[in-house]
């Protein structure tokens, strides 16, 4: 069957490409060997999400006497939890079957792999070929696995696993502090893990602001996770008779050993571009990722790339937005190439973690005049009802031009105010607009008025 666009891959760049082409016309197919949706709605954002709500519950009953609620006495069910993380997975899963079927979108199961440029074949229990005018690659990522230390999801885990246990293991080396190793340490350690977080970075969340970082740090320690920061996991031995793994590592102070249940790694992704035909057709690759131009062309005419396997972050929403651009300018409609500057980042820790732009240290590597404004949540009326005062609003600014060039913030409800900042930034917004700009009171989000206020030394409601 010839169709007009063939997507390999359906997760969050893959089938919003889909769907996008469908209601443009084209006649499409998404090819996908595993679960519909892709790691971001089977074993990643989703279930991720759904297992930390969960342990806030839970931590909200145990700190219920401080809202005046005398608990009685309360415990975590695991198997309760995975399995309605597992619930929520499948639910969503069904939605984007419904999508797809109401798009008329042809799902073809089994494994894709490029045999030219107009030609992708499936192989499954009946092998077979389809045709396509274009080819869009939406293959995703997997976890990086350090070759001197092979995961074996048994003592040595990647959030596949780690994701859905079994059990919750006495003490766990989390190693790597991004958006996937901080929200696993403080859903295990909210279990009852005993948990060490090991960063090599000088900072956890390392891409994130320097202030956010330390305060994040600051909190996770409070809680009862050992930070060890500027520090690497040499080796890697796993006592079976004892049912534990002897983690060595490295410090500035020097070697330290540490001895736990299990070692969980989260250093990263790896693009799936193997064996999906790139070879065969000359496709460039740089680094591990496939090279586009800025509407997601490959160098092969009719091929492009979108999401993880590409040199953009790697987000759920990138790739959503690469989608759309991706088809909207395959269709012949006026497009504007993405502004990564632009781009929002969640973490979903207690406390929360949202950022967009420059941080501080970049806008003055930059070479701008920078001028910064925070707000803390401990002087926020809403944080101090709900109980949440850690955190902070932190603004960056141009001192020539006024225009927000970055927000950075970490405390109770900021994955949902980021959003605001980030359609600010992308309307060019100055700190003085941001800052008469009404925000209800109370609420999280007026810290953003304060904090911009703060950056032209004046102060709103205090």
């Amino acid at each position: 069957m010839q169709y007009d666009l063939i997507v390999i891959g359906s997760g969050p760049g893959g089938y919003v490409a889909a769907i996008r082409a469908s209601q443009l016309g084209m006649r499409t197919a998404i090819v996908e060997c595993a679960e519909v949706g892709g790691v971001c709605l089977n074993r990643g954002c989703i279930p991720t999400k759904s297992l930390l709500k969960e342990v806030q519950v839970f931590e909200d009953i145990v700190h219920s006497t401080d809202y005046g609620i005398i608990d009685k006495g309360a415990y975590l069910d695991i198997d309760l939890v995975v399995e309605r993380a597992k619930n929520v997975s499948a639910t969503m899963s069904k939605g984007i079957y419904m999508l797809l079927k109401k798009n008329k979108i042809d799902l073809i199961k089994g494994y894709g792999r490029l045999e030219s440029p107009n030609t992708v074949e499936v192989s499954a229990e009946e092998s077979r070929k389809i045709t396509a005018t274009h080819i869009i690659i939406a293959t995703g990522a997997r976890p990086k696995e350090l070759p001197s230390m092979p995961v074996d999801e048994k003592y040595l885990l990647t959030y596949k696993t780690a994701l859905f246990p079994d059990t919750i293991p006495p003490s766990m080396v989390i190693v790597g502090s991004g958006a996937i190793g901080a929200e696993l340490a403080y859903f295990y350690n909210s279990t009852g893990t005993k948990v060490t977080l090991v960063e090599f970075m000088p900072n956890i969340v390392p891409l994130e602001d320097e202030d956010v970082s330390a305060q994040l740090s600051r909190s996770l320690r409070k809680e009862g996770i050992k930070v060890m920061t500027n520090s690497s996991v040499n080796s890697v031995t796993v006592d079976e008779n004892k049912k534990q793994c002897i983690v060595e590592i490295s410090t500035k102070k020097g070697s330290e050993t540490v001895v736990c249940s299990k070692v969980l790694f989260a250093v990263g992704i790896v693009a799936n571009i193997e064996d999906i035909g790139l070879e065969k057709l000359g496709i460039e690759v740089e680094k591990g990722k496939i090279k586009t131009d800025s509407f997601y062309r490959t160098n092969v005419e009719g091929v492009y790339a979108i999401g993880d396997v590409i040199s953009t972050p790697a987000l759920a929403h990138v790739a959503s937005s690469e989608a759309v651009a991706c088809v909207e300018k395959i269709a012949g409609l006026e497009v504007e190439p993405i502004d990564y500057n632009t781009i929002p980042s969640c973490i979903y820790t207690t406390p929360e973690v949202a950022s967009v732009g420059m941080t501080e240290k970049q806008a003055n590597e930059a070479g701008f005049t920078v001028k910064t404004g925070k707000f803390p949540y401990s002087a926020s009326g809403k944080a101090a009802a709900a109980g949440h005062r850690e955190g902070f609003v932190k603004l960056v600014f141009d001192e020539k031009t006024d225009k927000l060039l970055g927000a950075h913030l970490i405390g109770a409800g900021v994955t949902e105010i980021i959003a605001g900042l980030t359609l600010a930034m992308k309307l060019g917004a100055t700190g003085k607009q941001i800052m008469k700009t009404i925000h209800p009171h109370p609420t999280m989000s007026e810290a953003v008025a304060e904090a911009a206020a703060a950056a032209h030394g004046e102060v709103i409601h205090l």
